[in-house]
């Protein structure tokens, strides 16, 4: 390559690790676009026993957002609470002058929760993984609403 020995190693990622090629690629992303407003977020509603029964997280970064994880534990599930999970990331994203939000569903987890919840499919990958697909869904924002 340019005469420098370099080693590649083979392992399984520590979380700061992790971290750390993320934060790289944000600083790169934010030098290139000159948007450097990036922020992480997530909800979590607990039991009555402090325990974690829904969750989500998400980021906002220049006027977008990315939904990531949403989670309702199955005795939890058909109460609500994705709805209000995803009602609140969407406040969030418009707090943070998001005009667009991302997410990305495999086709047995929840596109159509999400479609319900006013999200187009955009595009979907077939087999992927293999005997179902990944789907990205949009939802545009309206300032104000």
């Amino acid at each position: 390559m340019n005469g420098r020995r370099v080693e590649i190693i083979k392992k399984q990622p520590e979380p700061e690790e992790l971290q750390f090629l993320e934060d790289r690629i944000y600083e790169f992303n934010a030098l290139a676009t000159k948007r450097d407003n990036g922020q992480l977020f997530a909800r979590l509603i607990h039991d009555r026993g402090g325990a974690i029964i829904a969750g989500l997280t998400g980021w906002t970064w220049a006027r977008a957002c990315e939904i990531e994880n949403l989670w309702v534990h199955r005795d939890w599930r058909g109460w609500g609470y994705g709805s209000l999970l995803l009602e609140s990331a969407e406040e969030e994203a418009r707090a943070q002058g998001c005009s667009v939000i991302l997410i990305i569903s495999y086709t047995f987890q929840a596109p159509d929760f999400y479609q319900k919840h006013g999200y187009r499919l955009e595009w979907k990958l077939a087999d992927f993984p293999p005997g179902h697909a990944n789907c990205f869904l949009v939802k545009h924002l309206e300032p104000g609403r």
